[in-house]
């Protein structure tokens, strides 16, 4: 029988490629969001993640969202005719059009997707080890089944990285920015002010300007000598990537605590602290004495769930 996955954001497709490689079958379906890093992530997926039958859908944000919404559920519902699998990551609209005897897998290392969360219907849910239950709000209420997976989502799609020890002089760093346009995005978002930059050989890769192949961001951050973003998805794929990363953020979560315990190079700005800019600034030059948590084995874990 045919599963659906869906690839509501550009970091989903990098998470869901290698277990596509591995179990989709022919039948399949994707249900893509139509926005900018989705569509390009989908046009360049030859070699990393298989051709399916695509479906795009509007993302439910900004005005006439809850139109949005309704037309999404729509085109989704007639997408999944017949599947009796489904796969999302936070996205919670396809868990309730589901066809009723299907298993509606949803995903999440977000605890305050609250929206999200209360939207939700699915029948099982995974979350990781180190997820905050205390901010979760409702999503731990739900009567569906629950799965721990120890790891991050990166665990799943990237591999152990070795820096370089020579450092770019001036230091090579990659920059992301957001647009601030998500669900949850108000509440979080942290302007990077522009003299953090100053002193610096600046890579661009901010949301919907990244040109070219956007499935080469990671090989763009692992050649970077380091990394200062907005976003924590990026963030925390930098850090497992051993490169000194400057997270300028408000958002709360537990996968960034458990970056931070395991030793991993994150530097976490929650307000304009210049403290925290030195630490980051001196941790590129001492990308040798990074000594990090061994890498667990959270691709095996989700596929299991999944295939069972």
């Amino acid at each position: 029988m045919a599963t659906a996955w869906v690839i509501d954001h550009p970091a989903h497709a990098r998470l869901l490629a290698p277990l596509m490689r591995e179990i989709s079958e022919p039948d399949d379906v994707i249900i893509a969001c139509d926005r900018v890093e989705v569509k390009a992530m989908l046009k360049f997926s030859d070699g990393q993640m298989p051709r399916r039958r695509t479906v795009w859908v509007p993302r439910p944000i900004g005005k006439g969202k809850w139109k949005k919404a309704w037309i999404r559920s729509r085109i989704s519902k007639r997408a999944m005719k017949g599947v009796s699998k489904l796969i999302t990551i936070g996205a919670p609209l396809e868990t309730r059009v589901a066809p009723k005897k299907a298993r509606k897998i949803y995903i999440t290392d977000t605890e305050i997707n609250h929206l999200a969360h209360r939207l939700a219907k699915p029948t099982d849910i995974v979350i990781p080890t180190h997820f905050k239950e205390s901010i979760a709000g409702s999503l731990m209420k739900k009567k569906a089944t629950f799965h721990r997976i120890d790891g991050l989502h990166g665990h799943v799609h990237l591999h152990p990285h070795v820096r370089p020890q020579e450092v770019s002089n001036p230091p090579q760093v990659l920059v992301r920015r957001l647009l601030g346009d998500g669900v949850h995005d108000e509440d979080e978002i942290l302007q990077i002010p522009k003299d953090w930059l100053e002193g610096l050989s600046i890579i661009t890769a901010d949301e919907n300007q990244v040109s070219g192949n956007p499935w080469d961001l990671i090989k763009q951050i692992s050649s970077a000598d380091g990394v200062i973003t907005q976003s924590v998805t990026l963030a925390s794929e930098a850090a497992l990537l051993g490169l000194p990363t400057l997270l300028v953020t408000k958002a709360d979560r537990g996968f960034l605590e458990r970056l931070i315990d395991d030793g991993n190079p994150l530097f976490i700005a929650r307000e304009h602290d210049e403290s925290i800019l030195a630490a980051w600034l001196a941790g590129i030059h001492l990308t040798d004495a990074i000594e990090v948590a061994e890498w667990p084995n959270t691709k095996s874990e989700l596929l299991d769930i999944i295939k069972n």
